[in-house]
């Protein structure tokens, strides 16, 4: 049975069952599978433990861990080509007599470098009947969502303190590499381009992506150069638009993340009652119900979801009004379904009743401040002619915490394309956040305007028209990326703003893209599949907004499907605390593996 996985998760259980699996496919016997952390992670996003049994595969292990030996048993290796890891699998094999597996099938997830490779042969070789690279150095964290597993990117890219290192120049060609593998995964060989800008930063990016590009297509498994795809692979910087990373989103997945303390995609309620139990659940997207409600207006979703509980209840109640045996066999068939929905939705509205109770109690005031300032204008359409005006009323609100007055003050500096020193010192002093002022001020290390000069004026990206699109009055924003994306797909991006750094870029012209306004035909999936791609990866982290704006997009261009990925994904305090970071030595600062 095929795992129940959309796009981008379909596209890397298929490369490894073809690259893995298959090399077993005549032989009916158990197998042992050895993981490090990174694969165990890759495999928990891309299939369940009985899509790895219907390979043949009885027992999963941790290949960093002391395990019983199986001698009688093969053993097929997914890990990363790490010292840690190659320690694993030697350690299995160092002895002979006394080898814990019967073989050793190694696939290593991307490039072996030669150190490890000619100690894999000192010490094992005997034991590996097969050593593969399969090259799958990302994670596919949603159908149309990637990101890499570089924790301290975003630190490694930014820091002033390491800018006469060659950290920077390491993380740029690690993330290449990675990105690399998700074009291969993807069988793509985008036009590569990148958004222009003071530091080079996107444009060095693109050309080592180029570079490896060209390398991968020189040596892959069909040794043959691949030609450009009809597709495009746009790199920015997370500079370019510093608005949709601190704005208070009231879109489900987005506010639940911002507002909740979600850790590792795992929500945490209690059960109604006196002795309501506490309880856990992943948001991932197995759950259909979390696929349809993830990017609704929480207003949307609170009136959505009651109407699905009692329409189950009532499906419920109506069985059981039913009470010949045959109808209640059937009902008892079917409870476990209507159970299980039921839980779904009281879990959903549980995450919306949360992120409502808190947006009542503090955000409610926050967003009609945040929206003004964001795009200057109030919701009557009227310019704001005075920013500080609309700022001062939440810094002078004793309910607002630290956190709140900073994103706000942020979104004054971004409103106002900075602001003097003595005013920065002014509002720094009296909201009293000396202790995090950094979270302000180290805005400029990613080249946004601070402190207005000349010099740092920025030009702005021209926006899109969307006033005669419906929005709610606190939800007028939209993320700078959704123009970058649907100006990429009608071919509208100025070439001297967006640069191709291909040699031969593909023919762009949206490969028939309709207007969301046109009736959608009925095979849009398949016309999808044949049509083109935009491949967009931001230098730093992505936005939940802008993950959302990645799925619109597709829906309203039936024939371009939009992926997105970045080092890591933001939630507004999590980057807060890393932009901080950004002026600390490297010794100073603790990253979070996520």
């Amino acid at each position: 049975m095929a795992p129940a996985v959309r796009g981008l998760k379909s596209f890397v259980w298929q490369k490894l069952k073809s690259a893995v699996f298959d090399d077993f496919t005549k032989e009916e016997e158990w197998k042992v599978m050895l993981l490090d952390d990174y694969t165990t992670k890759l495999l928990s996003l891309c299939c369940k433990m009985s899509d790895l049994l219907a390979e043949g595969v009885t027992v999963v292990e941790n290949v960093y861990k002391t395990r019983e030996p199986v001698p009688n048993m093969k053993a097929i290796y997914l890990i990363t080509p790490t010292k840690k890891s190659v320690d694993g699998l030697i350690d299995d094999f160092i002895n002979k007599s006394s080898s814990r597996y019967k073989a050793a099938y190694v696939y290593f997830t991307d490039f072996c470098p030669d150190s490890l490779f000619n100690k894999i042969k000192a010490s094992c070789a005997k034991s590996i009947k097969k050593c593969k690279e399969i090259n799958i150095s990302f994670f596919p964290y949603e159908s149309q969502v990637f990101t890499l597993n570089i924790p301290d990117a975003f630190y490694r890219c930014y820091s002033p303190t390491l800018e006469k290192t060659k950290d920077k120049d390491a993380v740029l060609q690690v993330m290449a590499e990675q990105i690399v593998t998700l074009c291969a995964t993807l069988d793509e060989n985008p036009g590569v381009r990148y958004k222009s800008g003071p530091s080079g930063r996107a444009s060095k990016l693109a050309q080592l992506v180029e570079k490896s590009l060209e390398n991968y297509y020189k040596t892959d498994e069909r040794s043959q150069i691949k030609a450009k795809t009809h597709s495009q692979l746009i790199i920015i910087d997370r500079g370019f638009d510093p608005v949709s990373t601190v704005l208070h989103e009231l879109t489900f997945q987005a506010m639940a993340y911002d507002l909740l303390p979600i850790e590792n995609d795992t929500y945490k309620y209690k059960t109604e009652g006196s002795g309501g139990k506490e309880k856990e659940a992943i948001l991932e997207e197995d759950d259909d119900l979390w696929v349809k409600m993830r990017h609704k207006h929480i207003a949307d979703v609170l009136e959505e979801i009651p109407k699905l509980l009692k329409d189950a209840s009532s499906k419920t109640k109506a069985a059981e009004g039913k009470l010949s045996i045959s109808a209640l066999s059937q009902l008892m068939k079917k409870m476990p379904l209507y159970r299980k929905e039921i839980s779904k939705q009281v879990l959903h509205l549980n995450i919306a009743e949360d992120c409502m109770s808190k947006f009542k109690s503090n955000v409610e005031r926050l967003c009609k401040t945040e929206q003004d300032l964001a795009l200057g204008t109030d919701a009557e359409g009227e310019k704001v002619k005075d920013s500080m005006r609309v700022l001062l009323p939440v810094l002078l609100n004793k309910s607002h915490d630290s956190y709140d007055k900073i994103r706000a003050i942020l979104l004054y500096i971004f409103s106002t394309n900075g602001t003097t020193q003595e005013n920065l010192d002014k509002l720094i002093q009296n909201v009293h956040i000396e202790s995090d002022s950094d979270m302000i001020k180290n805005w400029k290390y990613l080249d946004v305007p601070v402190i207005s000069s000349f010099v740092a004026q920025q030009h702005k990206y021209v926006r899109r028209d969307r006033s005669k699109e419906e929005t709610f009055q606190l939800s007028r924003w939209t993320p700078v990326i959704k123009d970058v994306m649907e100006d990429a797909i009608e071919n509208k991006l100025d070439s001297k703003d967006w640069p191709y750094c291909s040699r031969c870029p593909p023919t762009w012209n949206g490969s028939g893209a309709v207007s969301a306004r046109q009736k959608p035909r009925a095979s849009c999936r398949e016309e999808r599949r044949s049509g083109a791609r935009l491949i967009v990866f931001v230098i730093g982290g992505v936005t939940y907004s802008e993950m959302r704006s990645a799925y619109e997009v597709t829906e309203a261009y039936k024939s371009c499907e939009v992926v997105i990925g970045s080092t890591h994904i933001l939630t507004p305090r999590k980057l807060l605390e890393e932009v901080k970071s950004l002026s600390k030595p490297k010794d100073m600062v603790c990253i979070k593996d996520e």
